[in-house]
């Protein structure tokens, strides 16, 4: 029976989880690609007074229909370049698909723009380094919308690991149950690791930061496809990832139709703090030390929170003259677990992180 000192309600740390804003710094932004999720990076962004100048899409009335929604003084172009060509515009958002999105990157940090990429990064770590190193010499900050790391959960878990409250990580257990059929018939529908790329790298990616200067030995994964799923590729993965001193496990069932569950359970040496939730409910934190189980009442969502909290990051990142906290260079790291569990899914073989230089699949 666990001890009285272990469930005694005691008073929650208060931690800086919130998205942060910069103090003065609000340059001209420009946004390109104007997809779906961008409506999440504008909400985001407008809510939090950040001054969008201009959207780009391909597809003009895509980019019409944001400002309409949410910039109705913004400029609207079909060639990124238009924007990369101003010289008011300091930040840019790149919000395309990975494949287009290299180049892009590359001609925004020539021409001397600070710059926000969506994830996941990028398809080759290598290619991934040399924007990091051309952002270097270019003197611009460099970072990836690793949105996840704001939602209010994983931001106040990954606060108490920061603020050594947890101590030395022991073990990290991470699992989603849903149900990700949406993605059927969308271009998302042809990507062959939907869950354990394009999804998973949330995870993978909030992982690095909970387990911080510990890096994976080995990872194992697998993935296959569920029992009557209308997407095309594999809805069901798994990884285990292998530490000096620790262990982590990745579950995601994607093919849920009842009984959603969200769980987070991260063991210390000096507490263990938890997450959980069921379908349309907010998650619920819990720490567990020797003084009691503290829960933490907390604010906002991961969507729009999220978004807000990677851009607010890059512009204070900027003011304060720093490299940002998501910067691409930390993502690679990330990156890296990712390919290494998809390769290890792909051959049913351990993978090292790090040795695995590109998307396998």
């Amino acid at each position: 029976m666990p001890r009285k000192s272990q469930v005694k309600p005691v008073p929650a740390p208060k931690l800086p989880y919130e998205p942060r804003d910069p103090k003065r710094y609000s340059p001209p932004i420009g946004l390109i690609a104007c997809g779906g999720i961008t409506e999440w990076h504008l909400r985001a962004y407008k809510a939090a007074g950040y001054n969008v100048v201009a959207l780009c899409d391909l597809i003009k009335q895509r980019a019409e229909k944001r400002r309409k929604e949410f910039y109705p003084n913004a400029d609207v172009y079909t060639d990124y370049r238009r924007i990369l060509d101003r010289d008011d515009i300091k930040v840019v958002d790149i919000a395309t698909h990975p494949p287009e999105r290299l180049p892009i990157i590359r001609d925004a940090l020539l021409a001397g723009k600070h710059v926000l990429s969506q994830k996941p990064f990028v398809l080759d770590l290598d290619a991934g380094q040399k924007l990091v190193d051309l952002a270097r010499k270019q003197k611009v900050r460099l970072a990836v919308n690793q949105n996840g790391r704001w939602a209010p959960h994983f931001s106040y878990i990954r606060s108490a690991i920061a603020a050594g409250l947890l101590g030395e990580i022991m073990g990290a257990h991470l699992s989603v149950h849903w149900d990700h059929n949406w993605v059927a018939g969308t271009r998302f529908d042809t990507v062959r690791h939907v869950i354990l790329y394009d999804f998973a790298i949330h995870w993978f990616d909030i992982l690095t930061c909970f387990m911080g200067a510990q890096s994976g030995k080995r990872v194992y994964a697998s993935f296959t496809h569920a029992p009557k799923q209308r997407a095309k590729n594999a809805l069901l993965g798994q990884a285990l990832i292998e530490y000096d001193h620790a262990q982590a496990t990745l579950a995601f069932d994607a093919n849920t139709p009842f009984g959603h569950q969200d769980r987070v359970y991260i063991d210390g040496d000096k507490a263990t703090i938890t997450a959980y939730a069921t379908a349309g409910s907010p998650m619920e934190v819990k720490l567990y030390t020797a003084r009691g189980v503290a829960t933490p009442k907390l604010n906002g969502k991961w969507f729009p929170d999220g978004f807000h909290g990677t851009m607010g990051e890059l512009l204070r990142a900027i003011e304060e003259n720093r490299q940002p906290s998501n910067s691409a260079e930390n993502n690679l790291k990330s990156l890296a677990l990712c390919f290494a569990a998809i390769k290890a899914a792909e051959t049913h073989q351990s993978q090292i992180p790090g040795e695995v230089r590109k998307l396998v699949a």
